[in-house]
């Protein structure tokens, strides 16, 4: 299930400053640690705080814990990298970054706390191409479709914002998770793919039939860019908007190095992710099942990176498996063989409750890795970030977890989907909410895994610095203090957001690393979709892209 996860794209695609390290030319550090920095000395107060309610729960909306998103970029190109946070229930904040790890709230002169509604996943683009970075705000809810419509808050050039959704034609009314710009025709500007989740309860339907059909709430969309006006091409171009999309993540990246950009999208529930291929026409062509043999089956977070090397693009997805035993017997699990043959009889994909690490064959094929790797139980994780977090050449992987409630604890599971039930057919429940409170909660630690450059990776969360039971959502990361080194921005639930530095460098480990600074043709002002290629004469030149 997902955050919203809330910018998960690469560096690339949120920030004009690239850092690449170039460890693999030089020796491994050994270890990489987290400093979390306080709220005191950051000036950072923004938390995301939920307040259930017997009208706004997990039974009355679903997907009431999935949590809000981080947006980083140079608002005013001081060559600092500045945060926005967004809030379910509460307005966003923007962050300026002032240097030596201090951050002025500059949301009510900026214009950006979004209007009141349930705010989901942050996107950050030159939208426009006038060279200064815009926000994009997803808004979802049990709220109705005016309500729901996202932002889009367009850089005046003084650290204010104004709101042109509509007039630019981006205002998607869908409950929204998340959205990524990006040139999919490669016509030098951003166009724009939103992901939605569904809201409804299907039952007893037919599969085949209901996957054909489009639908104006949950089905995803694609906007192409027309001088700044935006056009929704989805039912041209080959995208699937059906009711059964319950979409979580979504990554970017050139799968089968043709040059053109190509799109995977997660899925909660039965319905498969989706891995869409570029035909260079303007137009998708859906390829999961011809390349993957099995999924995530409540697939969330994701995001794309060339794991070991190869200049092939791998993909990452989360699901829900705990680590230990105990949370494996005590949740429940829907792996088992009736369920399972059921799913792929009435027209769905071979799916599984657990991440899944797909390396990239380089044929048109993948092959699914994850427990090989030792990255596929990491619980109710959200976002995944892949990125070389200890400068020595390959991307490690971090991951947030927890949810607001043990909703699929196996004492619990019965009522809730009862509940659930009652409430979509209109019937109200009068001890609901006193059993929704007795629900347990279980804060669960984020995870950081280092990649060991043999396609298998070493959990250091504890001694990395992630060892607080929290839960956590969206996250990002920049090079926040412009060290050298990746910093990692959380933003939890039910508790104050996180910054968290870095001390590669403060330990005298930085290994090596090369900035550059990408300006692209056209509209596409920060160079959305550019690839760096370096060449070493002794060693095999990792993928940089």
């Amino acid at each position: 299930m997902l955050a919203i996860v809330v910018m998960k794209k690469r560096l690339s695609y949120l920030l004009i400053l690239f850092l690449i390290s170039l460890g693999a030319f030089a020796q491994k550090p050994q270890t990489v640690s987290f400093q979390s920095v306080p709220n005191t000395e950051t000036g950072i107060k923004f938390a995301n705080i939920l307040k259930e309610s017997p009208a706004l729960n997990i039974i009355s909306y679903e997907y009431f814990y999935n949590g809000g998103g981080v947006g980083l970029g140079d608002f005013n190109n001081d060559g600092l990298v500045d945060i926005y946070f967004s809030g379910n229930m509460q307005p966003g904040k923007l962050y300026l970054n002032k240097g030596n790890w201090k951050f002025e709230d500059i949301t009510s002169k900026a214009g950006v706390a979004g209007k009141k509604g349930w705010k989901t996943g942050v996107s950050i683009a030159d939208v426009n191409g006038d060279g200064l970075l815009d926000i994009y705000i997803c808004y979802s809810g049990p709220l109705e479709r005016e309500s729901r419509t996202n932002e889009l808050y367009i850089n005046n050039g003084n650290l204010t914002f104004t709101e042109k959704a509509a007039r630019m034609g981006v205002a998607d009314s869908g409950y929204s998770t998340q959205a990524v710009f990006f040139d999919y025709d490669r016509d030098n500007d951003l166009d724009l793919f939103v992901i939605n989740h569904n809201n409804k309860n299907f039952r007893n339907f037919d599969a085949s039939f209901v996957k054909k059909m489009i639908d104006p709430d949950a089905g995803d969309r694609l906007y192409r860019n027309d001088n700044n006006v935006f056009k929704d091409v989805t039912l041209n171009s080959g995208i699937i908007s059906n009711p059964l999309g319950y979409g979580l993540g979504i990554s970017v990246s050139d799968l089968n190095n043709d040059g053109w950009p190509d799109l995977y999208v997660t899925n909660d529930y039965v319905e498969e992710d989706y891995l869409y291929i570029n035909n260079r026409d303007g137009t998708f062509s859906e390829k999961l099942k011809d390349e993957l043999g099995h999924l995530s089956n409540f697939s969330m977070g994701c995001d794309v990176a060339d794991i070991n090397n190869d200049g092939w693009t791998d993909v990452f997805t989360l699901d829900m498996l705990p680590e230990d035993n105990r949370r494996q017997k005590l949740l429940y699990m829907p792996d088992n063989y009736e369920l399972y043959n059921n799913q792929l009889q009435n027209g769905f994909y071979h799916q599984l409750m657990r991440n899944m690490l797909q390396l990239n064959n380089g044929n048109g094929t993948f092959s699914e890795i994850g427990q090989l790797s030792g990255i596929f139980c990491t619980d109710w994780s959200w976002a995944s970030l892949l990125a070389d977090f200890n400068n020595d050449g390959s991307k490690d992987l971090f991951i947030t977890n927890g949810y607001g409630r043990d909703m699929t604890n196996r004492d619990f599971v019965k009522f809730y989907a009862n509940e659930r039930l009652k409430y979509l057919r209109g019937q109200q429940s009068d001890n609901m909410f006193a059993m929704l409170q007795s629900i347990p909660i279980t804060p669960v630690h984020d995870y950081l895994y280092l990649n060991n450059g043999n396609l298998q990776f070493t959990d250091v969360s504890t001694e990395a610095g992630f060892n607080k039971q929290t839960l956590s959502n969206g996250a990002a990361y920049a090079d926040l203090d412009n060290d050298g080194d990746l910093d990692l921005v959380v933003n939890h639930l039910n508790a104050p957001a996180e910054l968290f530095r870095n001390t590669l460098t403060e330990n005298g480990n930085s290994g090596n690393w090369v900035q550059f600074t990408i300006k692209g043709p056209g509209h596409n002002s920060y160079g959305i979709g550019a690839t760096i290629s370096l060449t070493h004469p002794f060693t095999h030149s990792p993928d940089l892209s």
